[in-house]
């Protein structure tokens, strides 16, 4: 059995290393861009916000601080019992709305909360005059802090009409607070510098939860509720956007800042929700590749799945040290120890060979490190990564149990 495991695990860790290889010499490959232009586009800011005190003062007057021409923010207020709304009524301008949810129709995870504040705009009558292929809908979380040549930067991507969503990268603001928010910060660089750039080629790249801009004819070609229930509301949106035509850009040359997890338990359980969520996200395979050109889908249903092989590889340190217990019993029985050293070698390439791309990507953003840090970063990295083991087997275990409920990431 355990011999099974480990030439199983070990199948799936050369599968996902020949992606992740193929992935970051996509991702070296270089898109010409159009140069910077007047702003064009109307900016809707839409920040969904459940008990946000702690953060959101900040990063309301960050938002209103960008040198953006034309542009609103709007708060939903899903029924919060902190001072969220007196925060933001006490904001001195035209350009901050606040929506807010009751109970018992709010508290329903983020995707209603998005829903509810869309419709609203309506109403609200800040669409009035505006054509919707010329109004942007971003998405921040309330810690989320934009740089100020992000509208900017993703401007230029709307200019082409079968643009419906920019995603732009994500960094950790506090991530020389510790070293665990520090993981967090390489983590995002990591996935967005590799995977979503190398997406671009292959046009599958994904929307993240925090800084995603949106056409708003794009999501209104996806009806009234364009964010679905799911507790990965970002991933369903992206992909159901690739399946009706439109095209997903990454913007590498802005990023919105948040706030890391500084607590490994709270950061364990986010990951589980998101983990929770993609296996969600599997519904939409059918989707995928019923409406979605071959290449984008290929890349779509091995990203789909990965939940899957993140499972079956987390089978692979058990099967090591059930290994390492027989050698010893070996050694024991024999005498003298019976672990061929040759096998070091390999052992260290198949667990720490991404290490080093790790440590290319990540010092191009952060200068200051030098090579050397980055590459013991980097070298901690792969271990940080076993942490989806744990929230992944958390999130099956409310997958088994039916609970659905929305896991609030904890500010400070």
């Amino acid at each position: 059995m355990v011999t099974v495991l480990l030439w199983l695990s070990t199948a799936v860790i050369v599968t996902t290393l020949s992606y992740n290889s193929g992935m970051f010499a996509l991702s070296r490959r270089r898109i010409p861009l159009a140069e910077p232009q007047e702003q064009r586009h109307f900016y809707v800011f839409l920040l969904a916000c459940l008990n946000e005190e702690k953060v959101l003062g900040e990063s309301l007057r960050r938002l209103l601080a960008l040198p953006v021409a034309d542009c609103v923010a709007m708060v939903v207020d899903d029924a919060s019992d902190d001072g969220t709304a007196e925060i933001v009524r006490a904001v001195d301008s035209e350009r901050v709305l606040l929506h807010q949810r009751s109970l018992p129709n709010a508290r329903r995870g983020k995707g209603a909360a998005l829903n509810d504040g869309l419709r609203h705009l309506g109403p609200s009558r800040v669409l009035d005059g505006h054509d919707p292929d010329d109004v942007i809908i971003c998405v921040l979380d309330a810690d989320g802090r934009l740089e100020p040549e992000a509208v900017a930067e993703v401007d230029r991507y709307f200019a082409d009409p079968a643009t419906g969503a920019v995603q732009i990268g994500v960094r950790m603001y506090n991530r020389t607070d510790s070293l665990l928010a520090r993981m967090q910060d390489m983590e995002f660089v990591v996935y967005t510098d590799i995977f979503q750039t190398a997406r671009r080629h292959i046009g599958s790249v994904g929307m993240g939860g925090n800084g995603q801009f949106m056409r708003l004819s794009a999501l209104r070609s996806l009806g009234s509720k364009p964010w679905s229930h799911q507790l990965t509301e970002d991933l369903d949106l992206g992909v159901r956007l690739i399946a009706a035509g439109w095209q997903n850009q990454f913007c590498p040359t802005a990023a919105v800042h948040q706030q890391a997890v500084i607590r490994l338990r709270r950061l364990v359980r986010q990951r589980s929700r998101w983990f929770q969520g993609h296996v969600q996200a599997t519904r939409l395979l059918p989707l995928v590749l019923r409406e979605v050109p071959p290449r984008a889908a290929a890349d779509l249903v091995y990203h789909l799945s990965s939940p899957a092989i993140l499972l079956l590889t987390s089978f692979l340190p058990l099967a090591f040290v059930a290994g390492m217990f027989g050698f010893a019993a070996d050694s024991i029985t024999a005498g003298h120890s019976t672990f061929p050293v040759i096998w070091l070698v390999p052992l260290y390439l198949l667990a720490f060979a991404p290490a080093y791309a790790y440590a290319i990507v990540y010092r191009k953003r952060e200068r200051d490190l030098g090579l050397l840090r980055c590459l013991l970063l980097s070298h901690l990295f792969v271990a940080y990564g076993y942490l989806w083991f744990a929230a992944g087997w958390w999130a099956m275990g409310r997958v088994v149990s039916g609970r659905t409920s929305w896991l609030k990431t904890a500010r400070t």
